[in-house]
């Protein structure tokens, strides 16, 4: 080292008291001040407005509201994932026809709201009575059960279908090339390779769109499905109460964030290998 080199310790990174206080660090503190009196207010208007008689005669209410929530979602997103199998692999043909179809199928149901595609299937299928007995069909379709399942299972393919064809696509071409090098048949490469990896990168949309879907399923009280929506609406039919609906978003967030913990989980099982 020459003379005139000079080594200069690392600073260290200054503290958050002593950085200055700017207009947008000052907008920040209001605003994380102003959520914060926000939620001291609603919790101490549950507290001071508690009403035991109504939880007692309510709470079941809501439970098996909660309950249907949880099959009805559960259910499309099985039902979707199957049904989004084969839509990822016509978007991803080279047959123009097949690919068309798909397209098509996703753009108009991503295009179009989740109530919209409701009431079509639930009020507009109803037109079609005669030629739905003359399949066996009404029985499916009368229901507002099968048809809110119906037609959250349908919406959420088309998402699906988008989620699993780009995370397949997003899959080094170098993994297919080393698979066939191998001699692997096409369908073990892609079952045992490509999609292990390709549902590892499809993890977290796919958490979102369940989180969606949750969220979305609400609109099935608007047919008389008795969800925990539905169940809120009876509550407050007859009580007037606005925490009614208080009890419901509480439900709704608790659920988020129990499928967000254990999205976590999975993810973090699933990627151990990756963090050595």
């Amino acid at each position: 080292m020459s003379h005139s080199e000079v080594l200069i310790p690392p600073q260290p990174a200054p503290k958050a008291s002593d950085r200055p206080l700017t207009g947008a660090r000052v907008a920040g503190y209001i605003t994380v001040g102003l959520w914060i009196a926000l939620a001291a207010a609603l919790i101490a208007m549950v507290v001071s407005g508690w009403d035991p008689e109504k939880f007692t005669r309510y709470g079941p209410r809501y439970i098996h509201g909660l309950l249907t929530t949880i099959t009805l979602v559960a259910i499309s997103v099985v039902f979707g994932a199957i049904l989004s199998l084969p839509l990822a692999f016509a978007r991803m043909s080279s047959n123009r026809f097949l690919n068309g179809l798909a397209y098509c199928y996703v753009y108009v149901f991503r295009g179009t709201p989740l109530l919209a595609q409701l009431f079509l299937i639930y009020y507009g299928l109803g037109s079609f009575r005669p030629q739905l007995e003359a399949v066996g069909l009404w029985w499916f379709f009368r229901e507002a059960w099968f048809c809110g399942l119906f037609a959250m299972t349908i919406n959420t393919a088309a998402y699906q279908a988008e989620i699993l064809r780009g995370a397949i696509q997003s899959v080094p071409r170098g993994q297919h090339e080393a698979a066939a090098s191998l001699g692997l048949h096409t369908f073990i490469a892609f079952r045992k390779i490509i999609l292990p990896q390709a549902l590892i990168v499809a993890l977290r949309p796919y958490g979102n769109e369940i989180i969606l879907l949750i969220k979305g399923s609400a609109v099935v009280a608007i047919i008389t499905v008795l969800d925990l929506m539905g169940e809120t609406r009876y509550a407050f039919s007859r009580t007037f109460d606005y925490q009614t609906y208080l009890w419901a978003a509480i439900l709704y967030l608790s659920m988020v964030e129990a499928l967000r913990h254990l999205w976590n989980w999975i993810e973090g099982r699933l990627t151990r290998h990756l963090k050595r």
